[in-house]
């Protein structure tokens, strides 16, 4: 009888945690999807407004497109662990769908990045012009790939610099490599 109550006491408690940080869970969602919404309006608004690169607003709506897909697919029940730990066989197939779309979002974003990178500074004024680009749609592009670029190099230094905070309070405490004992 005391193990049956300890087990719901417990679940209960896993229950109120994961209610707990709910709240925040939407929030840091919805703000996760803002930018990929953002890329499928902007890039179906000025759909052949590039004549410099017509692959950078088709970048924009796929990217967005297949972001937001992951993004929604991460809320379902099926890509949440089971409460014993196993695996069933739709937790299976969405872990390999989130494979399958990271690694294409992986190899859109490199192509994007050349379409992007390659007409930097394209002709903004002209629309007659074979280099022309609407100014929204470009700097749009251009922005929102370099902020992954912003994004990695920053959690690169805090990485880096936890790494030398972590290694010099080993050193003052007397843990971690360079300690020398007296033997």
């Amino acid at each position: 009888m005391t193990g049956h109550v300890k087990s719901i006491g417990t679940h209960y408690q896993k229950r109120q945690f994961s209610v707990t940080f709910c709240p925040q869970t939407v929030i840091s969602k919805l703000l996760v999807v803002a930018i990929p919404i953002a890329e499928v309006v902007i890039g179906s608004l000025y759909l052949k407004s590039c004549p410099a690169q017509k692959f950078i607003p088709i970048y924009l709506v796929v990217m967005g497109v297949f972001t937001l897909s992951l993004t929604l697919l991460s809320c379902l029940p099926c890509t949440q662990e089971p409460e014993d730990g196993g695996q069933t066989a739709l937790s299976n197939l969405c872990t390999a769908w989130n494979s399958i779309v990271s690694l294409f979002l992986f190899c859109w974003f490199i192509a994007g990045n050349v379409w992007i990178y390659s007409k930097y500074q394209p002709n903004y004024d002209d629309p007659s012009a074979a280099e022309y680009c609407h100014r929204t749609l470009y700097l749009f592009a251009f922005w929102t790939t370099s902020l992954v670029y912003i994004l990695i190099g920053g959690f690169f230094v805090i990485g880096c610099c936890a790494l030398i905070c972590m290694a010099m309070c080993g050193k003052l405490h007397g843990f971690g490599y360079g300690r020398h004992e007296d033997v």
